[in-house]
């Protein structure tokens, strides 16, 4: 993995004037980068931005959402209110609340809908009863098919179920949503396959899916190489979000296909605990954890090993002999996971051209706070 990100950063400076102007740590997003790997998703859709659904999970700035829109991208994902309240803010035209939601949550959602008629709508389902919680609203459904991550969704194998289901929500009814986050190659064309049955299976009822949605990051390829989502009577999307910005995970599944760490954490090197070693002030409450450890690279410099971090500490093992940088010195970390990295700040420090062009809000950070009566 290294080596695969290593061969990647060599070709971009990530350092620009005034960083040394910053209070770290700080979230940097380069637009230039996120523009080339939005052209790169999209020689990946062979052209055609109507087969990508991103989830914004990833994205989360209305600048960077708007410009997947000026791509003609015009499909989401989301999975909380506060996202879809951004991307309805940003001007998407069809956004699906990947997530279920029931009660106060359901009643945000009816509420937006109300706030944006231009922005077409839907939620995933599960049961007959979530979906009886939508009758007399504008709002689409799509069933959630469960592919064996055992997250949400019915079982795959319940094809039965997922045609009563479909027959129950009747003209709401969109499409079939089957995320298989855990599953590549071989693994992810079999349950395509099965999936392809299972709409069979729909569609001969006459409840034929007009969309069926698959795949983030890691299982995009292997649908987009799917004869039967690419040839079937719907339309077929999948909806990899890390890719417009990437990290280290994303960078070794998907390489040769020209994307780019367009994020980085700018940190600050705050001591010398130990002979060969120094802490920077980038722990997991700034880049996330929940990848593993190593939480993150730093940037140009393979001899440095980030260990273990504390919530504000991250120690970095130094393999050169002489080559711990002093205590003052800035560095770029690329996130091994990008996505909860974003969610950790609250603004972005958008930088071109080698020059620190503004700060955005990172809009669709966390979540809505309560929504009074």
């Amino acid at each position: 993995m290294r080596d695969i990100v290593r061969s990647m950063e060599s070709q971009i400076v990530y350092e620009f004037r005034e960083a040394e102007s910053l209070l770290t740590p700080a979230l940097v997003v380069y637009p230039e980068l996120v523009e080339s790997n939005i052209l790169a998703t999209l020689k990946l859709m062979g052209g055609d931005a109507n087969r990508w659904r991103p989830h914004i999970k990833t994205a989360k700035i209305p600048s960077v959402i708007r410009q997947m829109i000026g791509h003609h991208v015009r499909c989401f994902k989301c999975a909380t209110t506060l996202e879809l309240l951004t991307a309805c803010e940003a001007g998407a035209d069809d956004v699906l609340l990947a997530f279920p939601v029931t009660g106060a949550n359901a009643r945000r959602v009816v509420e937006l809908v109300r706030q944006f008629p231009a922005t077409r709508v839907s939620v995933l389902v599960e049961s007959r009863e979530q979906a009886e919680s939508w009758s007399g609203t504008s709002v689409g459904i799509f069933i959630d098919v469960n592919p064996g991550m055992n997250r949400t969704g019915i079982s795959q194998e319940r094809g039965a179920d997922i045609l009563e289901l479909a027959r129950n929500v009747g003209s709401a009814f969109r499409g079939l949503h089957y995320y298989d986050g855990h599953a590549t190659g071989a693994a992810a064309q079999a349950g395509y396959d099965r999936l392809l049955e299972i709409v069979g299976v729909v569609s001969a009822a006459g409840c034929a899916p007009g969309e069926v949605i698959t795949s983030g990051t890691p299982a995009a390829q292997a649908a987009l190489a799917h004869a039967g989502l690419s040839a079937g009577p719907f339309q077929h999307r999948v909806s990899p979000g890390t890719v417009v910005y990437n990290d280290m995970s994303s960078l070794a599944q998907l390489p040769g296909l020209g994307y780019a760490a367009a994020v980085v954490v700018l940190a600050t090197v705050i001591s010398h605990p130990a002979a060969g070693m120094f802490t920077c002030d980038a722990g997991h409450k700034s880049v996330s954890a929940d990848a593993g450890v190593p939480t993150c690279q730093v940037v140009g410099h393979p001899e440095f090993l980030p260990l273990k971090p504390s919530e504000e500490h991250l120690p970095v093992q130094v393999s050169a002999p002489g080559a711990v940088p002093e205590i003052g010195s800035l560095i770029y970390l690329m996130p091994r996971h990008v996505c909860p990295t974003v969610n950790n700040f609250d603004e972005a420090v958008m930088v071109a051209g080698g020059e620190i062009r503004g700060f955005e809000r990172v809009r669709a950070r966390g979540h809505e706070s309560g929504i009074k009566p």
